[in-house]
């Protein structure tokens, strides 16, 4: 079987070993009869295994969805000491102490946020979202945003402005959004 992968995709076949894949931004079965991708691509002409990256959990997740495809599958154990490497994203993949007193804080925090992928890991830290009278409004990079007074204005970084690593983005963006609560900065994880 060829699998065929984008430039957003391919840290996680290298994360579970695969080393015989197409990259291509856009796949067809002209690159290969399988896919992995993002969950928001669209592809009609080859059958595909569509993951999201966007949180920690679902970064593992898709790990050991992908690495059924590898030649050697690996365990949650396994993927678990992948993620040691990771200070934020090992806390938080086990729920320790800390990411727990974060998400109880954060819930008191009403945020807006303008994107999916925002949405999920904003959700993961258990910010509370709104669109009224929000303390902040988190966006990605890639939009303008206009300052207003009402609210503090949140960029996060995508695409080419960030690591295409998925756990070293998630790290970066997670730090971010840990930063806007001041009670957040007595966990050290950075």
């Amino acid at each position: 079987m060829k699998i065929v992968t984008t430039p957003m995709c391919r840290e996680i076949l290298d994360i579970v070993g695969i080393t015989d894949y197409n990259l291509t931004k856009h796949p067809s079965s002209e690159y290969g009869d399988f896919a992995i991708l993002l969950s928001e691509s669209k592809v009609e002409d080859i059958d595909t295994l569509r993951i999201k990256i966007n949180t920690f959990a679902q970064i593992f997740e898709s790990i050991k969805r992908v690495s059924k495809y590898s030649p050697n599958e690996l365990t949650d154990s396994d993927i678990k000491d992948y993620f040691k490497n990771y200070k934020i994203a090992d806390e938080w993949i086990n729920n320790s102490l800390n990411v727990q007193k974060i998400k109880n804080q954060n819930k008191n925090i009403k945020v807006s946020v303008l994107s999916k992928f925002i949405k999920d890991i904003v959700e993961d830290m258990n910010f509370t979202i709104t669109d009224k009278d929000f303390d902040f409004l988190i966006y990605p990079d890639y939009m303008d945003v206009e300052e207003s007074n009402k609210y503090t204005l949140v960029e996060l970084p995508t695409h080419d402005n960030i690591s295409k690593n998925p756990i070293e983005k998630a790290e970066l963006r997670y730090s971010i959004l840990l930063n806007i609560n001041p009670s957040n900065l007595d966990f050290k994880f950075y």
